[in-house]
């Protein structure tokens, strides 16, 4: 690997930001002063330092955010104005310049997003073919029959070239995902746990709109077997663990 696209896969600038720092003697590999941007790299066994630190390379990075509104799912590079604030500005310890959401959640929408690098894991997780459950709380305007209910798990027109595909819903109580249990004795009829395998555009808020109600607040608590951390309040964020990314790498 070159060295100045190990520099700014780190992190530490544009390519042609760290081009420059290394034509101004700042980067010192394996201990000697290096000023030919394109001198290789090993990043599994060079030291490389940067003004005397020492740069951390990370191939991948995977965080779990509990997203929160009026926060936009994109990178920055994806913004049409670049004061707007985005998903992965909130990231404050990544190593990488690289990370985007998989998949999004609306501005208002709030809860589980994962952010990474891993292109390759993000098709599978948000590939059509898969099928990988997303569950939401959804709180509503007005409440919704249990015929309704019946319509929306077998499939609804919500203006697509196709009805949605079945999905699983349970009523719970009107305190929030953080109090109520799946399948809540005393359900309102405004609050539910709704677990979609498809991502189509606003679909949830779609989906109840067909019913004649609207989405008053969402928040996705789980994507596959990934499960939001609910010591993390919103805007505040994680690292995966091993044992989280082992169950999304096998998701089907």
């Amino acid at each position: 690997m070159r060295l100045d696209k190990f520099l700014a896969e780190s992190g530490k600038g544009t390519r042609s930001e760290v081009k420059k720092m290394i034509s101004k003697g700042r980067v010192n590999l394996n201990g000697l002063l290096v000023k030919d941007p394109s001198f290789k790299v090993d990043p599994e066994k060079d030291v490389v330092k940067l003004d005397g630190e020492t740069v951390i390379y990370a191939a991948f990075e995977y965080f779990m955010l509990n997203k929160p509104a009026g926060v936009i799912s994109a990178s920055k590079a994806d913004l049409r104005n670049p004061d707007e604030l985005c998903v992965t500005d909130l990231i404050k310890e990544k190593l990488r310049d690289d990370l985007f959401p998989v998949g999004r959640l609306d501005k208002d929408t709030v809860g589980l997003l994962l952010i990474t690098n891993d292109g390759e894991l993000a098709h599978r997780l948000l590939s059509p073919k898969r099928h990988v459950d997303k569950t939401y709380y959804v709180k509503l305007s007005s409440a919704v029959s249990p015929e309704d209910i019946s319509k929306l798990e077998k499939g609804v027109d919500i203006g697509d070239d196709k009805p949605t595909l079945p999905c699983r819903i349970l009523p719970v109580s009107d305190t929030g995902p953080g109090d109520a249990s799946m399948g809540s004795a005393s359900p309102s009829g405004r609050s539910f746990y709704i677990t979609i395998h498809e991502g189509r555009f606003h679909q949830i808020k779609r989906m109840f709109a067909a019913c004649g109600t609207e989405v008053i607040y969402l928040k996705r608590l789980s994507m596959g077997n990934l499960l939001l951390d609910e010591k993390l309040g919103e805007g505040e964020y994680r690292r995966l663990t091993w044992e989280e990314l082992l169950g999304l790498r096998a998701c089907r």
